[in-house]
């Protein structure tokens, strides 16, 4: 039985199940403070999805969606699987993300900085 806060596997791994759908699994290479990192960043961009949507900003919305893109990609959950990556290819991914979710954030907003 899957602990409460881990939602269930597929046997190799490479998915999560939620309420029967498969959604891709975060990148199990990366190292968890970088992980963390890349998180926060996805919080916070969904955050600023719904406010932008709340006010009828159509532009914020639409650079908090690219946040929510970029950081989904670095966590290995899009693009490439991460399965089919090199170990160089993950750590590029993962740090490239992290680098450009730094720089769209200033840097500041207790997001860490996801390096490796």
């Amino acid at each position: 039985m899957e602990s409460p806060t881990q939602p269930e596997r597929t046997p190799d791994g490479r998915y999560i199940v939620v309420n029967g759908r498969r959604w891709r699994a975060t990148d199990p290479g990366i190292p968890e403070h970088v992980a963390a990192a890349l998180r926060r960043h996805l919080m916070s961009a969904r955050r600023a999805v719904g406010a932008a949507r709340r006010a009828g900003d159509e532009v914020a919305e639409g650079a908090a969606r690219s946040r929510v893109h970029t950081a989904k990609v670095a966590l290995g959950e899009r693009g490439t699987p991460w399965w089919d990556q090199s170990p160089a290819e993950r750590r590029e991914r993962w740090t490239k993300g992290a680098a450009e979710l730094d720089a769209a954030c200033g840097g500041d907003g207790g997001e860490g900085h996801a390096e490796a």
